[in-house]
Order: C-alpha cells, then structure tokens, then sequence
C-alpha cells in the first residue's frame, strides 16, 4: 500500500522539514521516497523532482552488504527504529558518511504508514553541504541560491504565488576592511549573517552571493509579504554590532524582483533585483526599491556603455587632450595635464563624465589608466625627440588603477617602452585615496618616488585634507580646486582658504598649481599670494596634441 501524505499539510509539512538543517527524507510503507528536506537537496544533490517517487537506493555507495540492510529492516520492523552509521552517494558521485535514525509511523494495526530518516554528515569536508555553503557564513553560496530561486519559482507556479528575490548590498562596507582589516570585516559578515538568517521565515533561502552581497528569495502571496521582510532586514542592522570591543554601525540597500511579474528566468530576476539595489544605493542607502521599467532602460544604457567602452579600446577611438600649466610669474608653460577625450563614431564627443564612473564599476578603469599612462609616455617623449622644450605631464589616477598589485609595474612600463625619464611624468591622486589601506597606500606612493616621478595631490581641499598626511606621503604638489578659485572675487573665505593653501605649501616646500584660473582677477591674486603654477581656462582649454605642440613650441602663453 502506497501513502502520501494529506495535500492540506502539504506546506505544513515542507516548513517542518526545511526548519531542520540535517538532510531528511521521508518515505511511505513500501519504501517509495514522499518528501525530501532543502538539506537534503543541499547535501545529495538530488532535486525534489527527481528524488520523489525513487527509492533511498539512490543513496546506495555499494559500501554496505546486504546483511546490513537485512539487520537494518529488521530493527524496523520489530522496534520501528534504527540508528547507525551509514554511507551514502551523492548524486554526483561524491560518497558521504552520515549518523542516520529511522523511524517508522504506523497506523492502528501496526503496518508502516511512513518511514523518517534524519542523517547527520559524519565527514562533512568531503560533502557538497561544504561545497555548495559559503565558507565564512555557512549560508549558501550563489549556485545554490539560483537553484533554491528556480525551485521557488517552480513551487509558486502550482499555488498562483510570487517570488520576492531580494539583493542586499552592505552599504560602504569597503571602509571596514580598508579602516579596520579583512578580519573585523569578516567578523561583521558573520554577524550580519545570522541577522538575515532571523528574518527569513521557514520556506525562504538566505544567501551570500561573494562579499559584502546577501540574497534572499521569498515565497510570497502579495507584494506586501516583499516589503514587510525588507523592512525587517533594514531594522534588523539598526542595533549596533559589537566586534572585537569595537561598536561598528552598518546599513544595507536592498533591490527587488518579482516573479513572474518583472522576469521569467533566474538569471534575469537576479540581474534586475542588482538594477534596483544600485538605484537604492544611489539614494544613499538604508532604503529597498522594486525593479521598475525605467530602471531596466537605464541597465540597458550602462550595459550599452560598458560594451562600447570595450569596443573604443580595441579601436583606439580614445584620444588625450593637454591643458598647459603656466608660470604665474613668467607665463612659461612649465607643465600639462593629460585628459582623456572619448570620440564615438556613434555618440559623438564624450566628457570624461560619461564614462569614467562606468569604467571604474566594470573593471575597465584599469586598462584605460594603462593606456593613458603610456599614450602621455609616448606623446610627451615624440615632443623631445622633436626638440621642443621638455616638460613634466600629468596624469590622473583612479582608485581602482592605483590599488591594483600591477600598478607600479605599469608606470614602469609606459617609462620603459617610450624611453622617457620618470622626472617628466606626475601622477595625480585625489585625497580620499589617501585614506584606505594607509601602509599598502605609503609603500605604493614611496615607489613612484624612488622611480623619480612626480606626485600631486588634485581637488585638493574637498576631500578629508588632513594635514598629516602630507608630510607621511611623499607628496610634492598640491591641487587647489577650482570650486575655490572661482569664487575668489567675491567670496573672502575662498580666498582664505586658497591663501591658507599656498601658504602652507610654501611652508612644507610643495609646489602648489591652482586649477579654474579664468579671469585677470584669478591671476593677479594667485601672484600676489605666491601660487607658482596656474591651470585654466586663462591661457588655454584642453587642446589636443598637435594643437598642444603649437603652444608649446611659443614657450610662453599671454591673455589672447
């Protein structure tokens, strides 16, 4: 006789069983397989499809004979249950030990109605339990989230529901790591963890994606059921975390997708809960936003973008512009700022604006800074080579091409392959990246120095502008931003603080360039306050090369 279990306890039963983190599996009298566990799952790698209506031989490892078996029966038939060690095979092969207890169900005349087998993994370093976990948070990791997502999405179909997937980014979570070391963060992690764990409920799955990304995927009769656990979540990290007697304060963005109603497929539903977990990081975080159509228009537009950023690397569409740094006092031109110029054959004249954050978040900044590193090399040594006066260019930097481990290896490389001296070039940083992984910052900056390159501190002032750092980093000039110069004439705390700046750079023996200069006033007060080099729209724009040439061949630019 062949038993299933009540269709109204259907989801009685499954919320039981996926409460318990051991694999279980439940059979009926005849010993067909009625119910498995999301351990189960986790541990065999058989999906509830597949293991239903099977027999437990699928777990057969072929390790134990058939007395055992006979003795195992026996016990059950006689005292209707067994405990012992048992090896089973995972689906994938992979042979797994586990302390297993069964136990039978009868009905009133003693005949088994359902046997339950609860199985604790004896030697878990070889189980895919491991293999499919995060290693640090024990949650399961993204390829099994995607196949506990598809599942939920095949369960809902049968009842007329919805998945909510939730993404949770921890929002700027970088600066633990960077602040405090990997160990306190991975310390955090845990933590934060075990809060998500506490609100999920028994039929949804919590998940780490990699890093500081957390996933959850929700069974859900309305879109209020998404809400009421986001908003669980965003309380959830209002109590301050105690880490190593360090009290840290954490928030999260959350982005959600609905099935069916935003995408079909797993994979879609995981990409437009990411679109909408960046748009709520860019309200500054603390707050979930639903996917909506637009969101999906401005995914497309970055994924767009990140294709023809490839594409203008692999054509050369990508071109360097010099603006001339000029002696306040002689009007010499001492120097340039090499800027990126992007000419699209389908977009026209792109600013640096358009698409360098897009860069730095795909990765691509990288390869960007390398050639910009050596086209400036190059162009700055065909220039001597044609005998114009040598000048030193400037380069800027972005956090994630300086951070790199082969970013020294690539100033090197521009210097080498165009055989220029390191005196002539500068890189150019800006001030937050001074404050990250302090040593790993100091070690990399003292290097450029014993290269002999030049460093320069750009938009200096709207940053942190901590003072001891200019004397612990081997600086050798300072930036002032434009946001100060321009309001010169008729804001007098600019004008204190640009001759606070050049004072104190006087006094620290930094050279100090004042970028914005547009007007006859600019100059005349950078004179009289000391500032040796100007930048700005005074002399000359951004040209590009062959234009550059021209002006710097004059050796000297004067208001036109």
């Amino acid at each position: 006789m062949t038993v299933s279990l009540p269709n109204n306890q259907d989801n009685l039963v499954d919320i039981i069983l996926n409460t318990v983190d051991d694999p279980m599996m439940v059979t009926d009298g005849q010993g067909v397989i009625v119910r498995i566990n999301r351990a189960f799952e986790d541990c065999f790698g058989w999906r509830t499809e597949e293991a239903i209506g099977q027999t437990p031989r699928i777990l057969n490892s072929q390790k134990h004979d058939a007395i055992f078996f006979r003795h195992l029966w026996d016990s059950l038939k006689k005292d209707g249950f067994w405990e012992g060690n048992i090896w089973n095979r995972a689906k994938s092969g992979h042979e797994i030990e586990t302390q297993c207890r069964i136990k039978a169900q009868l009905d009133h005349d003693g005949r088994a109605l359902y046997y339950v087998s609860r199985m604790k993994v004896e030697n878990i370093e070889n189980s895919d339990v491991v293999r499919n976990h995060d290693a640090l948070t024990g949650l399961p990791d993204q390829h099994l989230f995607i196949d506990r997502l598809e599942q939920a999405m095949i369960a809902v179909q049968r009842v007329k529901k919805s998945v909510a997937l939730l993404q949770i980014g921890l929002d700027h979570f970088s600066t633990i790591n960077e602040g405090l070391g990997y160990e306190i963060g991975d310390k955090l992690l845990n933590e934060i963890s075990k809060r998500l764990h506490d609100c999920m409920r028994g039929s949804d799955t919590v998940a780490r994606l990699g890093g500081d990304l957390f996933a959850m995927a929700l069974q859900v009769a309305s879109i209020d059921d998404g809400v009421i656990v986001a908003e669980k979540v965003l309380k959830s990290m209002q109590d301050t975390f105690k880490i190593d007697g360090k009290s840290l304060n954490m928030t999260a963005s959350i982005g959600i997708s609905l099935y069916p109603k935003d995408a079909e497929g797993a994979a879609d539903l995981m990409k437009l809960a990411d679109t909408a977990m960046h748009h709520a990081k860019k309200k500054g975080g603390n707050v979930f936003e639903f996917f909506a159509e637009d969101m999906n228009a401005k995914a497309k537009n970055r994924l767009e973008m990140e294709t023809a950023i490839r594409q203008a690397l692999s054509k050369r569409e990508f071109m360097l512009y010099y603006q001339p740094k000029v002696s306040s006092k002689t009007e010499q031109i001492v120097g340039a700022e090499a800027l990126i110029r992007w000419i699209s054959p389908e977009r026209g004249f792109m600013p640096p604006g358009a698409f360098i954050p897009i860069a730095e978040e795909t990765g691509l900044i990288g390869e960007i800074g390398s050639w910009v590193l050596q086209e400036a090399a190059r162009q700055n040594k065909a220039w001597q080579d044609a005998g114009l006066p040598p000048i030193r260019i400037a380069v800027n930097v972005a956090a994630p091409q300086f951070r790199a481990p082969d970013f020294i290896d690539h100033v090197l490389n521009a210097l080498d392959n165009n055989d220029l001296s390191p005196k002539w070039l500068e890189l150019e940083i800006v001030e937050s990246m001074l404050m990250g992984d302090t040593e790993m910052t100091i070690e990399k900056l003292h290097q450029v120095r014993d290269i002999g390159c030049h460093l320069s501190i750009d938009d200096f002032g709207t940053g942190y502008s901590s003072l001891s750092y200019l004397t612990r980093f081997p600086i050798t000039t300072l930036k002032i931003d434009r946001a100060f110069i321009k309001d010169l004439e008729c804001d007098k705390t600019m004008a204190e603080i640009s001759r606070a700046i050049i004072g104190m750079s006087q006094g620290l023996e930094l050279e100090v360039v004042a970028e914005g200069a547009e007007t006859d006033a600019h100059i005349q007060f950078l004179r009289e306050n000391g500032c040796q080099t100007v930048q700005g729209f005074y002399y000359s724009k951004p040209v590009p090369a062959d234009e550059f040439a021209v002006i710097l061949a004059k050796g000297t630019l004067h208001k036109g």
